[in-house]
C-alpha cells in the first residue's frame, strides 16, 4: 500500500474479495435492491431538489445517464467494459434511459449495473454529446454496495485517484467529463465532503 492511500489504484474483478469497507463506508450486497422497473422509478439516493434543465437531444440520438462516483478521498471509481466495447478502455457508468425512469433513476441503475456499488447523488455535473446518446451525468456518492458484484458489462471495476484518470479514459469525451470533475471538486470539494 502506498503511504498516501488516496493515490492507491484498486482493482477488482467479478467475485474478488473486497476488504469490509473504504473510507468508513462498508462494502457488502445489495440488500433489497429494485428490480422491476416501477421499484428503479423509486429507487432511494435520488435529489427532487437538484435543478435540471431540459435535455436537447438532437434527432438520431437518445437520452442516457451516468454516474462519477467519487470517495470522500477523492478517488474515481470507474468502469471497464466487456471486451472494450465501442472502443472503451475504461469509463464512466451510463446507460440508455428506459421507459418510465427518470434520468436520475436510469443513472443510479446503470452505476449499480455495471460498478456493483450503490449510490446517492449529490449533484449534475452537466449533459454531454457522446456517439449515439446524450448523456447527463451526475456526480454521486457511493453508499453501499461491492464492486465484485458488477454485471456483465463490465470485466473490471477500478477506483483511481482524480489526478491520473486520464491514463485510463481514452475517450475524449470522458476526458473533457474527468476535466469538469475536477473543477467541481476543485470549487465545491469540501462542501459535497471530498477530502
Amino acid at each position: 500500500m502506498d503511504d498516501n492511500p488516496n493515490s492507491e489504484i484498486l482493482i477488482f474483478t467479478r467475485d474478488a474479495t473486497v476488504p469490509r469497507s473504504l473510507n468508513g463506508i462498508p462494502f457488502g450486497p445489495w440488500v433489497g435492491r429494485p428490480s422491476a422497473p416501477a421499484a428503479w422509478a423509486l429507487v432511494e439516493g435520488q435529489r427532487s431538489d437538484l435543478v435540471e434543465p431540459v435535455m436537447n437531444v438532437p434527432p438520431g440520438k437518445t437520452q442516457s445517464a451516468g454516474v462519477v462516483i467519487v470517495e470522500p478521498d477523492r478517488r474515481v471509481w470507474i468502469v471497464e467494459p466487456s471486451g472494450h466495447f465501442g472502443g472503451y478502455q475504461h469509463t464512466f457508468p451510463k446507460g440508455t434511459r428506459e421507459p418510465g425512469l427518470s434520468l436520475q433513476a436510469t443513472a443510479i441503475k446503470e452505476g449499480f449495473e455495471e460498478s456493483g456499488l450503490r449510490v446517492g447523488l449529490l449533484a449534475l455535473l452537466g449533459d454531454y454529446q457522446r456517439d449515439t446518446s446524450v448523456g447527463r451525468y451526475y456526480i454521486a456518492r457511493r453508499i453501499g454496495g461491492s464492486p465484485a458484484t458488477f454485471g456483465w458489462e463490465s470485466m473490471a471495476v477500478k477506483l483511481v485517484p482524480l489526478d491520473r484518470l486520464g491514463e485510463f479514459l481514452n475517450k475524449p469525451v470522458d476526458r473533457t467529463i474527468a476535466a469538469d470533475l475536477a473543477t467541481f471538486i476543485k470549487e465545491n470539494g469540501a462542501a459535497c465532503g471530498f477530502s
